[in-house]
């Protein structure tokens, strides 16, 4: 059995409130979980001391026998110093797709005629 700790949502609509559990990694988000470790309220603001509370002895004990913990989770265990969330370098993140790159060349040769159709006729030309 994989054990994950992950978020588990709870709150009404559009005001979502997260419990920070260990489930089972094949049971449902909100569905059965094996221990609440803490809880995550996205509404409060960055600074707010109740904004993520984690009881940091169960968790250190879930990952000591192998819980993975979501991204997520991960972020807030690195910044409450427990676990180091690896650096992620994606150099291709800024690069447009192919058919972006399509557009925009066909863009400019669409430019290059119209320029060359201006100049050509004898026009605008200095």
């Amino acid at each position: 059995m994989a054990v994950k700790i992950r978020l588990a949502r709870g709150g009404s609509k559009k005001r979502p409130f997260y419990r920070i559990v260990a489930a089972d990694e094949r049971a449902p988000r909100d569905g059965r979980f094996i221990e609440k470790l803490g809880t995550y309220n996205p509404l409060l603001p960055k600074d707010h001391a109740e904004r993520v509370v984690m009881d940091l002895e169960r968790i250190q004990e879930w990952l000591g026998k192998g819980a993975q913990p979501t991204d997520r989770v991960l972020r807030f265990l690195d910044a409450a110093g427990v676990a180091k969330r690896p650096a992620r370098n994606n150099p291709n993140k800024a690069e447009p797709g192919a058919k972006a790159k399509e557009r925009a060349e066909a863009r400019r040769q669409k430019a290059e005629a119209a320029a060359a159709s201006v100049d050509g006729e004898g026009g605008i030309t200095e």
